[in-house]
Formats: C-alpha cells, structure tokens, sequence
C-alpha cells in the first residue's frame, strides 16, 4: 500500500513515516499543503494521512481541493484541536475519519486498516467493474456473465486492482509505472504496455464485457466495451 503523509513537523514526520514502513507501508513523506496536493494529484496513493495546520495550504484546503478534483483516496485527518466544529469541518472537506493529536500508535494504525478496508468496493472484499469481479486474496479475476475465472500474474492483479479503484477516471501510464513499479523510467513505461497487453488476454479469455481501454495520449481505463 502506498502512503502519502503530510506533517510539517519533521521530528513528528520523521517517527510516523518510520512506524508506518515497519508496518509494511511505502511512505512518501511531505511538509506542506502544495507539495501534498501536487503528489495526491498522481492519483497513485492509497491513502492520505494528512496534518490539518502545514503551510502554504491548509490541510482542509487540500482535502476540498482533492475532493473537487475527483480523487476518492481516503484521507485520515490529523489535528491538535479538540473542537466538534473543528472535526466537523475536517470531515465537511471530504476527510474520512480524524485523530486528535496527542495519539496512540496503535489508534494511527488501526484508523488506517479501517480506511483501506473501506476503500474495497464490495462485501466479500473483492472489487467490481461491470460483469467483472477481482479477487485481490486469491487473485483471481471472475466473470459473472460467463462464469468463467482466471488466475493473474503479481502485476497483472495490481494493474487489475488500480484500473478497477479508479475506474470513474482513465489513469496514465507514469501513473501505472510508478504505482506497480515505484518509480518512473522508460524501461517501466514499456512494462505498463506489456502488462496491460498479457491481462487484456485473461480478460478475452473470460469472455467479459469489459476491456482495458487505451486512450491516446491520456492514458488507460477499464470499461465496457463501445463505451
């Protein structure tokens, strides 16, 4: 899962951006409301763990700002005020949950497992798109239509599960490079083709409705096909 953490306070960023990558997470770490902006418009992040009091914008100023932008990526809202009309604002400017510093370790950690859960699309925890199912555990990738299911590779199933999350929007292939491979360079770039061209196949395989769309230029999505 990738993070993104916005703290102005480096000794407090500094510990948060620790415990979270000994939690398995990676960590991008920034101190101010532009630069957390300019990072959350990649769309690359699974969720925000953002400081309402940083510089240049306002933790709320980002939170309406990424809402107005069409992201949906969880934002977990840390403030030192204790205020209900302060919280109440945090989650009026598409916050989904708050902590009131000073917090516990383990309170950080399990708002965010809550969060990431919530962000799965249906009950079973599988994500959805049209007649298609995405069995994250298992990865396995169903069509209800024909019933008829198959196993994907590591990177086709996170390239499956990023279309599937942003499937309201088409995604860029910077953004697939640096969301499944970490980091943006042409070998990875020529990957993301690779990849997007072994999973059409699965998906040809199960006889679905829907297809990995390129759109030139812009980049890809997930939808139905003549859609």
């Amino acid at each position: 899962m990738k993070l993104l953490l916005v703290e102005d306070e480096l000794k407090m960023q500094s510990a948060l951006k620790e415990i979270l990558k000994r939690e398995g997470y990676d960590v991008t770490a920034v101190d101010d409301g532009e630069s957390a902006l300019s990072e959350i418009l990649t769309g690359v992040y699974d969720a925000i763990v953002l400081d309402v009091m940083i510089p240049k914008l306002s933790g709320i100023e980002v939170a309406r700002k990424t809402r107005a932008n069409g992201i949906k990526t969880p934002i977990l809202m840390l403030t030192a005020m204790s205020e209900l009309d302060d919280k109440v604002n945090g989650l009026d400017s598409g916050a989904d949950d708050y902590l009131t510093k000073p917090f516990m370790t383990k309170e950080l950690l399990a708002r965010l497992r809550a969060l990431l859960r919530r962000n799965v699309q249906s009950a079973d925890g599988s994500l959805t798109a049209g007649d298609l199912s995405l069995d994250v555990q298992g990865c396995n990738l169903t069509c209800s239509k024909t019933a008829q299911t198959v196993r994907l590779s590591e990177k086709e199933l996170r390239i499956m599960e990023y279309l599937i999350s942003n499937q309201e929007q088409i995604v860029s292939r910077e953004q697939i490079a640096t969301k499944i491979w970490g980091f943006e360079n042409e070998a990875e770039y020529n990957n993301v083709e690779v990849y997007i061209s072994f999973t059409r196949k699965k998906l040809a395989f199960i006889g679905t409705d829907m297809e990995i769309k390129a759109h030139r230029g812009i980049g890809y999505r997930i939808q139905p096909k003549n859609g």
